[in-house]
């Protein structure tokens, strides 16, 4: 069975193949940052993460898998980026290097790993305004009164394909705010002319030839000048895209959030200035959420990923996001959370039990193996963690039942695909914040004493130490080969 994808675009499950053979070319709207980022925020890093490790590691027919060039673009020039750092009385750019830097940290500690590339919306700002410029050329785009420059929705015939919305739907006033200086309530900013009252450094020069980037087709003749402003929201993924992947690529991801109006908007401009598709498969992660409503800053309804991991170990918040399937909505508890902690316990300590045969790494695997085909067709339907996820506790019973040392290099390497089961030490961790005073030294010394004690026959004081330790997260574990230990 060969990978297939939900593409939000047709409504449908479809067979994967890319473009370039052998190569996957991916961009994914990531965040705007001017605070930290919460565990939503960490849902969808997560989704496309998985994805990602799942074409490189085993999504061709033959189970080898792709080269992937992952692009996850940062928002970093918006209203609320500029009335955060005007707050705090510093610039636009300390502001986003700072929480940049945070993003990398907090997400990087739930094993997400980097993006290929990581654009910034104000590193592309001269692309955003060629394409705006070659919109303008097709007719597509006007510049009003108030010096903004505005997209056209009803010049464009497929607007609406993505979200299903037809322009009827779409009244005035629920969706798009509506200005006097707009053709039409439904268009959308490209480009806001500058306000006095924004900082310089919310300001870019917007004249420029009409030439636009290295084959591309002109705009109008004689260059453009739209004044000093910055881009609009949406023409920046639509220049960030185009510019690091091709005007065409395999697959653009992001926020179920986002399909409308964000990803609908870039379409419009994209697929208008190029008369070609711009994504071939389109997909979109569901929501955390908080008692059934999303979770959200505006709402004030969500944790922070820092929050999250003061209290549980960061690959247990992993387990917790990555067994439910990308598209579904997610409710965030500690209940769930202690759910997800007590079975990723089982299976680490199935890992626990025999040395493994091989280095258990998911280069190693034999996709023949019957919980490894099974464990490859779930993935390969929509990248369906949970049913993978079911295979790897399937293979944690035969190896606690078998103690073979095969499967438990099995279940290593599939864990692996999916981020998970390669902390060796993950038993002896305990909740953030970890061990206290309690040293792994200090807990085998203690452990020898309870040993002594025992050998002496007072089995009270054995009894004690076991207490003791239990009491500060440590489980004892004995066995014929000796005594273990692991956190509660």
């Amino acid at each position: 069975m060969s990978l297939r994808i939900y593409n939000t675009l047709s409504g449908a499950l479809e067979q994967f193949s890319p473009i370039e053979p052998g190569h996957v070319r991916m961009y994914v709207c990531g965040m705007t940052i001017y605070d930290l980022c919460h565990i939503g925020h960490a849902r969808m890093a997560m989704a496309f993460d998985v994805v990602q490790r799942w074409l490189k590691c085993s999504a061709t027919n033959d189970g080898s898998g792709y080269r992937v060039t992952y692009v996850r673009n940062v928002t970093d020039i918006d209203d609320k980026i500029i009335k955060r750092a005007l707050a705090r009385n510093i610039t636009i750019r300390a502001l986003t290097d700072e929480m940049i830097g945070v993003m990398r940290t907090d997400i990087g500690r739930l094993g997400i790993e980097p993006p290929t590339l990581e654009p910034r919306a104000t590193e592309y700002v001269p692309q955003m305004l060629h394409l705006i410029n070659r919109l303008e050329a097709k007719g597509l785009a006007y510049q009003a009164p108030s010096g903004d420059v505005n997209f056209a929705v009803r010049k464009f015939p497929g607007y609406g394909k993505l979200s299903g919305k037809s322009l009827d739907d779409l009244r005035a006033g629920e969706r798009v705010a509506v200005q006097d200086d707009k053709g039409d309530p439904l268009d959308f900013v490209l480009w806001k002319a500058a306000k006095e009252s924004e900082p310089d450094d919310a300001k870019w020069d917007g004249t420029g030839s009409s030439s636009g980037s290295s084959g591309h087709e002109p705009g109008v003749a004689g260059g453009y000048d739209y004044g000093r402003g910055r881009p609009g929201w949406h023409i920046e993924c639509s220049a960030m895209c185009s510019e690091t992947l091709g005007e065409t690529f395999d697959i653009h991801g992001g926020g179920v959030d986002l399909q409308f109006p964000h990803h609908e908007n870039e379409i419009a401009q994209s697929e208008g200035a190029n008369g070609q598709p711009l994504a071939m498969f389109w997909m979109h992660n569901g929501m955390v959420q908080m008692d059934n409503e999303k979770m959200s800053k505006s709402l004030g309804n969500f944790f922070t990923i820092r929050e999250v991991l003061a209290k549980y170990k960061p690959e247990t918040v992993r387990f917790f996001l990555v067994r439910a399937h990308y598209r579904t909505d997610l409710n965030y508890s500690d209940v769930h959370l202690d759910d997800a902690e007590s079975a990723l316990k089982r299976l680490y300590t199935a890992l626990s039990l025999v040395p493994l045969a091989n280095d258990g790494n998911n280069a190693s695997i034999n996709w023949s193996n019957p919980f490894a085909a099974r464990f490859k067709a779930a993935m390969d339907d929509d990248f369906g963690t949970p049913g993978a996820v079911a295979v790897l506790f399937e293979l944690a019973t035969e190896v606690n039942k078998t103690r073979s040392a095969e499967l438990a290099g099995l279940l290593k390497g599939l864990g692996e695909c999916l981020g998970l089961l390669q902390n060796i030490e993950w038993l002896k961790q305990g909740r953030a914040p970890a061990l206290g005073d309690l040293s792994e030294e200090g807990i085998g010394q203690l452990i020898a004493q309870r040993n002594a004690a025992k050998a002496a026959k007072n089995f009270a004081e054995a009894d004690r130490i076991r207490q003791d330790l239990l009491g500060q997260g440590i489980v004892l574990k004995d066995s014929p080969t000796g005594t273990t230990w692991q956190a509660k």
